[in-house]
C-alpha cells in the first residue's frame, strides 16, 4: 500500500489517479445487457457445455452457463422475470402438456 502511495505522489504518475481512463469499470456497466429474446441462453441446454480443463490444461469444474452469467445480464425491463420464475414457468408448461390426453387435439 505504501508503494502505491509513493507512485501516486510521484509527479510522473499523478495523472493516473485523476484520469477516468484508468478508473475501474463499475459492476453495473461491466455486464452486457441482454433483452428478453436471448433470455433462453441462460438455461437452454444448447448453450451449456461442461469443461474439464482450461485452455492451459489445468483441471477446472465449471460450465459455460457460469461464464454467461459473469459477462451478461438481463436488461432492466426483463429483470422482473428472474431465473427462478422462468424455471417455474417452464415446469408449469411441462405439467400442462402431460395433463392433456394424447388423443385430444389442440384447439
Amino acid at each position: 500500500m505504501s508503494s502505491q502511495q509513493e507512485i501516486l505522489s510521484d509527479g510522473r504518475f499523478s495523472r493516473i489517479a485523476r484520469d477516468p481512463m484508468f478508473w475501474e469499470m463499475p459492476e453495473k456497466e461491466r455486464k452486457v445487457k441482454i433483452d428478453k429474446r436471448f433470455r433462453a441462453m441462460f438455461h437452454d441446454k444448447k448453450f451449456k457445455m461442461k469443461y474439464t480443463v482450461d485452455k492451459r490444461g489445468r483441471p477446472v469444474n465449471y460450465t459455460t452457463t457460469e461464464n454467461l452469467r459473469k459477462f451478461y445480464a438481463l436488461s432492466e425491463s426483463d429483470s422482473d422475470l428472474s431465473e427462478y420464475d422462468s424455471k417455474e414457468h417452464t415446469e408449469k408448461k411441462r405439467k400442462n402438456k402431460k395433463a392433456k390426453p394424447k388423443g385430444e387435439a389442440d384447439s
